[in-house]
């Protein structure tokens, strides 16, 4: 089936679901239609930006779904027009994750898109076990809040306090006093239409010592695990090597995911196209996926986090954020690149809810 007739197919489901809420979304979608016809892909860009806003309202509950996917396609046609080809192919991931069999007319998108598009296809096609799905059925040990003593304050909840937090905890001197703090500090987050706050830390933590330990160092108090402490697993993410000519200080060419170690060990191991989709498999379980750690720690390879707009904390009003982790020669291992948009979304899920 032609992309024209699938999205026009979507078009009429979106209407259709609008038609008793909100008018002005179908006509916000045939509006960013027209300018994608009209090769204003700033214009289509924005337009969409608002049409996500519209359909998160509660009103628009039932349009959110129908238009997630259609709105990424969409979105990769504008990125990549206007030369963000990372950003394209970020988008057109989460597209093909929605329809997997989904293919581009190259009759009727540029060869920028079609390029993106492919790109993004092999990328999902290489990706390992879903970081998301193995925490879902990881079941954290008994027991697993930390003991209240001295150094409560040193363990991963620092990624959780406030720096007047900070200061009331080094001024509880007894064990009492240290008792007390930490019942009012998850008393604090524990609200009462959200009373597992504290459980899903703790499994959050569990998770993170188990998967992302780096030598001596709790997986829960390194930079993976702070971002997973306080956001979650994401959307989606994946690894790929940092190629000659890249610098792991700058953030261009860091936002997405491009060839991962799985497809390059694929070609090395059995050649172009040779693999069997079990062995494919096998090679994704090797390199991708919780807990995966490069052979040799000296690899420079660089892994990515995508959080999409549902998954960020309230307040927070980008689209899409990534996590992106450094390992390098002379620079570190998994380290966190501090980019403003990483670090806004960090400290708005570090404070305290009101």
């Amino acid at each position: 089936m032609r992309w024209r007739t699938i999205l026009s197919a979507l078009l009429v489901v979106v209407a259709s679901a609008a038609s008793s809420s909100a008018d002005s979304v179908p006509e916000l979608f045939q509006k960013m239609k027209e300018q994608v016809k009209a090769e204003k892909w700033t214009d289509a860009l924005a337009t969409i930006e608002v049409m996500e806003v519209e359909a998160a309202k509660p009103a628009n509950a039932g349009m959110k779904t129908q238009l997630a996917a259609p709105l990424a396609f969409y979105r990769g046609v504008c990125e990549a027009n206007a030369g963000n080809a990372a950003k394209a192919q970020a988008s057109f991931e989460t597209y093909v994750r929605a329809q997997p069999n989904a293919a581009m007319d190259d009759k009727m998108y540029s060869k920028k898109a079609v390029a993106a598009f492919e790109a993004a296809r092999k990328a999902v096609a290489s990706e390992g076990p879903s970081i998301a799905r193995a925490f879902a059925e990881f079941q954290p040990p008994a027991r697993a809040a930390e003991p209240v003593a001295a150094a409560w304050g040193d363990g991963p909840v620092k990624w959780l306090m406030t720096d007047s937090e900070k200061a009331a905890w080094a001024a509880a001197a007894t064990d009492a006093d240290r008792t007390a703090y930490v019942e009012k500090f998850w008393k604090a987050r524990n609200l009462e239409d959200d009373p597992s706050f504290q459980p899903t830390f703790e499994k959050r933590v569990a998770f993170c010592d188990v998967n992302f330990k780096q030598g001596d160092v709790r997986g829960s108090l390194t930079d993976r695990g702070m971002v997973f402490v306080l956001l979650g697993p994401p959307t989606y993410g994946g690894r790929r090597q940092i190629k000659n000519g890249e610098d792991s200080g700058q953030a261009a060419g860091m936002s997405t995911v491009g060839d991962h170690d799985a497809a390059i060990a694929s070609v090395q191991t059995f050649g172009a196209g040779k693999a069997s989709s079990g062995q494919v498999a096998a090679l994704n379980d090797r390199y991708s996926g919780p807990g995966t750690a490069a052979a040799n720690s000296d690899n420079d390879y660089q892994e990515v986090w995508h959080y999409r707009h549902d998954l960020l904390p309230k307040g927070v009003s980008y689209i899409q954020v990534d996590a992106t982790f450094i390992t390098k020669k002379g620079y570190g291992k998994n380290v966190l690149q501090r980019d403003p948009e990483i670090l806004a979304t960090l400290n708005a899920a570090r404070q305290k809810p009101s």
